[in-house]
C-alpha cells in the first residue's frame, strides 16, 4: 500500500496543478441540505424516504405544516 501523500501515477501532475481548490465549494454548500445522522438512527431511518416520512409525521403532529 502506498503512502496517502503520494500521487498515483495515473494522475498527471499537470492536471492536478491546473485545478482550483474549492472552486465549487460555495455552490455546493448553498445547494445542499445533507445532514449526517448517527449510526443508531440509520438503523431506524435507512433512506431518504424513511427520514422524510418521519419528519412529515412529526411536523403534522406538532402542527408545523401549513
Amino acid at each position: 500500500m502506498s503512502n496517502d501523500q503520494e500521487m498515483r501515477p495515473e494522475y498527471p501532475s499537470e492536471l492536478i496543478k491546473s485545478g482550483i481548490r474549492g472552486k465549487y465549494a460555495k455552490r455546493y454548500r448553498e445547494g445542499t441540505n445533507i445532514v449526517p445522522i448517527d449510526p443508531e438512527l440509520n438503523k431506524l431511518f435507512p433512506n431518504a424516504e424513511a427520514v422524510n416520512h418521519a419528519l412529515r409525521q412529526y411536523a403534522k403532529e406538532h402542527e408545523m405544516l401549513e
